[in-house]
């Protein structure tokens, strides 16, 4: 008499983005929308000027440095902080498709780059720090002029040097960086389960190389005399706080059980399942909490 079969489980059909992605976006549809005001409203603030705080001649001290060319150009940040990150999510998708961790993982992304240049920019605005290069904006021929009274700098300069000039705090590169850098460190820590218990050091390696990534951009910043220590510091702190603040919108933290897919997927498979999903399989995918067999 032949043995019988072993069980097989039947699972929740993998959500495809041909199957699901119309869905998925439209439920999303005024965080797009807000998404896009955001864009516009940090476009209007890089076009308005900021504020000219008071520097006089005694000030010149610590704002004398030359003036150099970026190493890290901003059209890179971009690149590295966006595109980059993209491409990983994406590959991720066409190895696990699933179309929630593919939308919520770009739109989170999005997000967290989103708010942080407009926090960074309206800040920018507000404080109107010089930065260390300032005297070389304000005075290209290295001929300075102070009013007689309020010994007041009298820039002579070109007024776009001179208004970049008075955008140091915080740093706009190293916010950027941590943001989309840093948002990609949450996410490979959720799908590659760094905290998983099982003391994996080379995991945390993975997770800390893109942090390391932003750091050596916040330290270009300082050598490039585009910005003071405490210009990159705020800007570090800044990204970081508001990408782990869109990626716990969106995921679960990397060390929960279910911290491999997004919160919607979970709710996804909860409801098709009659509300009883519970633990994950070993590959991170929800498991039934009533087994279903056939």
């Amino acid at each position: 008499m032949p043995s019988p079969s072993a069980p097989i489980r039947v699972g929740v059909p993998p959500p495809y983005v041909t199957s699901h992605g119309a869905r998925v976006a439209r439920l999303h549809m005024y965080d797009w929308i807000v998404l896009v005001l955001l864009v516009v409203v940090d476009g209007l603030l890089n076009k308005i000027e900021p504020f000219h705080r008071f520097v006089g001649s005694d000030m010149m001290i610590d704002l004398r440095y030359p003036m150099k060319e970026n190493t890290v150009p901003f059209w890179a940040v971009p690149i590295y902080g966006i595109i980059g990150p993209m491409i990983i999510i994406t590959g991720i998708y066409f190895k696990r498709r699933n179309v929630y961790d593919l939308h919520h993982a770009i739109l989170g992304l999005l997000f967290s780059m989103a708010i942080t240049a407009v926090l960074t920019d309206a800040i920018k605005d507000g404080v109107g720090r010089p930065r260390p290069d300032f005297f070389w904006r304000c005075f290209p021929d290295g001929v300075p002029a102070y009013d007689n009274f309020t010994t007041g700098v009298l820039c002579h300069g070109k007024a776009s040097d001179i208004k970049e000039g008075h955008k140091s705090f915080p740093s706009g590169h190293t916010s950027l960086s941590f943001a989309g850098l840093g948002f990609l460190s949450w996410y490979l820590a959720g799908k590659i389960k760094v905290f998983d218990q099982r003391g994996h050091v080379a995991k945390l390696c993975i997770l800390l190389l893109p942090l390391l990534s932003a750091a050596l951009v916040a330290v270009s910043r300082v050598d490039d005399y585009r910005h003071h220590w405490q210009d990159v510091c705020t800007g570090g702190i800044l990204g970081l706080v508001v990408t782990s603040l869109c990626y716990l919108q969106f995921f679960p933290l990397p060390c929960d059980e279910s911290g491999v897919w997004p919160h919607a997927y979970i709710r996804h498979v909860h409801n098709l399942e009659g509300g009883h999903t519970s633990v994950t399989h070993g590959d991170g995918v929800p498991k039934l909490g009533s087994e279903h067999f056939v």
